[in-house]
């Protein structure tokens, strides 16, 4: 079975990362959390006062910031920043309300971009994000864009940051993604839409089993096509 591109897009709690992650476990492919790249930066403007409407700030600073991936012990992908292991910084309240913001930023876009293609280079990957489909990966074997209600997606983040022992009332979630959405889905650099070749999927009602069910059909589906 060949090696394929697995290009995940969608919106922000919908199950994109859980389920790349245990579809690239059941594979054998490697995990590339797009997401936590542009969290990361936003941890480190956050942390050094970067003014992200000064562009010479923001080079200045990108060209101090090292993101690399290492497997823990569990064998899951954690995201470093400059050497420090910050998987759980990258995740709380704080972070998420700056994230979309330091993510329109054209300069860095690029430097992302041309990270992710590189760590694609060989395939055999599982990428989530925003524009994998549209922008990083064009021409990955399998796109997919999933959605959920947005009732659904403020539960499961709070559960995920009540699990990191921040709680957070679901009206300010949900006022949160709304707020994400809307800045992900008309900034001017690779805005989040569906590409034209990417399978919808609806999350709401199913459960994340399921979604990695489905995600591994199709994949070996791709893998024995020649076809793209």
């Amino acid at each position: 079975m060949r090696k394929i591109v697995i290009a995940i897009d969608g919106y922000s709690a919908c199950g994109k990362s859980t389920t790349a992650k245990e579809v690239a476990k059941i594979l054998g492919y490697r995990y590339i959390d797009s997401g936590a790249m542009y969290r990361a930066v936003t941890l480190y403007f956050l942390e050094h006062h970067v003014a992200v409407t000064n562009p010479r700030e923001v080079i200045k600073a990108l060209e101090g910031i090292r993101l690399s991936f290492h497997i823990n012990p569990k064998g899951v992908s954690e995201i470093y920043l400059n050497g420090l292991n910050v998987e759980d910084e990258i995740r709380s309240m704080e972070i998420s309300q700056n994230v979309s913001q330091v993510s329109t930023l054209r300069e860095v876009r690029t430097l992302m971009v041309d990270q992710q293609r590189k760590l694609g280079k060989e395939k055999g990957i599982v990428m989530d994000g925003r524009d994998i489909g549209t922008v990083v990966f064009p021409s990955a074997e399998l796109k997919l864009f999933l959605t959920a209600e947005i009732m659904t997606r403020a539960y499961r983040r709070q559960q995920e940051l009540f699990a990191k022992d921040e709680l957070v009332e679901l009206d300010a979630i949900v006022e949160n993604l709304q707020k994400r959405d809307e800045i992900d889905s008309t900034r001017k650099e690779s805005p989040l839409k569906k590409a034209d070749d990417a399978v919808l999927l609806d999350t709401s009602h199913i459960t994340i089993d399921e979604q990695v069910d489905e995600v591994i059909r199709m994949t070996i589906s791709k893998a024995f096509d020649g076809r793209k």
